[in-house]
């Protein structure tokens, strides 16, 4: 059956050349609804006392991703764009482990769309992606198959470490740094067994940096459950030259316990 290979049954290994993670600040009520059973939703209470959830929008340029054991040269390269909210997933014992849950993915190649749909959730989607360096200028621009997920941002790697993007409700970069993504797991709910596949990264030299971004085009708040809502921009994150990865799924029951 399908979703047994959906489990992510590979471990993966990639080099990301470039990760730049936006995450936005929305009320926790128009995102509860997007977290499915087992999951809580990962918030944060700004200094005036006003709840937020976040989504983030990640742009990654991966270099010779391949199930691990292989080669890089045996890998592909792949820009790769998704949106995910944070979220949390309590365990018997007291422990939480914080994570993703993913909303929607592109990339700009083919054989990306057929495998990961094949051996994930991720919903992958075929786009245009192009993304260059402009002297101290990253710049990612996507066009959807459906206009659904356009982006087009600049990011200025000169700026970094940069101050919280105005409007930020986070009260300091410590803050910040706590939503800065892709967190140690990320979470996709099975519904045919009412189980949680948790996959956990696999990363080293993980020290992200702020940057200042301008954001000219970012279609995907206008549509869904997003169409009428005012995201804030809450920071932006940069890495780049570090060695990426993640383990195979495990499962686990919605408790938390392991399967």
């Amino acid at each position: 059956m399908r979703h047994l290979l959906q489990r992510h049954p590979f471990p993966m290994r990639t080099r990301f050349a470039h990760s730049l993670v936006l995450t936005y600040a929305l009320p926790p009520e128009l995102l509860a609804p997007l977290v499915p059973p087992g999951l809580d939703l990962d918030t944060y209470t700004a200094p005036d006392g006003t709840a937020h959830g976040f989504v983030a929008a990640a742009l990654v340029d991966t270099r010779g991703l391949r199930p691990a054991g292989l080669p890089a040269r045996f890998g592909g390269d792949f820009v790769l764009t998704g949106y995910r909210v944070f979220t949390r997933f309590p365990t018997p014992g007291g422990r939480t482990m914080r994570g993703l849950r993913i909303l929607r993915s592109d990339t700009d190649h083919r054989l990306m769309v057929t495998g990961g749909n094949l051996f994930s959730r991720y919903n992958y989607r075929l786009a245009r992606i192009g993304t260059r360096v402009v002297g101290d200028t990253l710049e990612f621009k996507v066009l959807s198959c459906d206009g659904r997920a356009d982006l087009e941002v600049r990011a200025d790697l000169a700026s970094g470490p940069a101050p919280l993007p105005a409007g930020s409700p986070f009260a300091d970069a410590r803050a910040a740094r706590r939503f800065a993504g892709p967190l140690p797991y990320t979470f996709e709910y099975e519904p045919q067994t009412r189980s949680m596949i948790v996959v956990k990264a696999a990363r080293t030299r993980w020290e992200p940096v702020p940057v200042t971004v301008e954001v000219p085009r970012l279609t995907f708040f206008d549509h869904g459950p997003f169409a009428g809502s005012t995201p804030q921009l809450a920071n932006a994150f940069h890495v780049a030259d570090v060695d990426y990865g993640w383990e195979a799924g495990s499962r686990r029951a919605l408790t938390g316990a392991a399967r």
